[in-house]
């Protein structure tokens, strides 16, 4: 693989994982948590390791698949970021609830209820396109989305179980984790 499409693929994961690993000391502690949502996160691992199969290093991408995959990395950080600077305290890895939480419907939570989890989805497709075989991007992302729906029902349990009628507006109006799908 060419030496820039490393510096892609690195400096992607970089920025985008970067806003998450700045809000970890913040996190404050749930008044309720359900921990059936990390069956969902092991899934999405799963589906992230299966990209790296076979002789990666050796793989020369196109310099199509290099600029769209710079594009969803890009994609990717913009969403991180602006994700969870609207959530502020409200972010957290486990699926649960603060004692003072908030349903935050601004910045990227006006075009899908989850842009994290739509991030991470562009970061898959983007470390895909880079490093692996079609077939192998077609399984991984199949994984991806069992492990994110498990996720996305949990929390929207969550959500709805605490803000009600005005969350299930939200949920109605609002696609989960990719745009426009509504």
């Amino acid at each position: 693989m060419p030496g820039y499409a490393y510096a892609i693929l690195v400096a992607g994961w970089l920025t985008w994982v970067a806003p998450f690993l700045l809000n970890l000391r913040g996190l404050a502690r749930p008044k309720s948590l359900d921990r059936r949502a990390r069956w969902g996160i092991l899934l999405v691992a799963v589906a992230y390791s299966i990209l790296w199969q076979g002789k990666f290093w050796e793989r020369q991408p196109s310099t199509a698949r290099v600029v769209t995959s710079a594009a969803f990395f890009l994609l990717a950080a913009v969403l991180s970021w602006t994700a969870t600077t609207s959530l502020g305290r409200q972010w957290r890895i486990d699926a649960g609830l603060n004692p003072d939480h908030e349903l935050v419907m601004t910045g990227p939570y006006r075009l899908v209820r989850h842009p994290i989890y739509t991030s991470m989805l562009c970061v898959l497709l983007g470390s895909g396109l880079m490093v692996s075989t079609w077939w192998l991007v077609l399984i991984s992302f199949l994984v991806f989305m069992v492990g994110t729906e498990i996720r996305v029902r949990i929390e929207d349990q969550l959500l709805a179980s605490h803000f009600g009628e005005r969350f299930k507006e939200y949920e109605r109006r609002v696609p989960a984790y990719i745009p426009f799908t509504k």
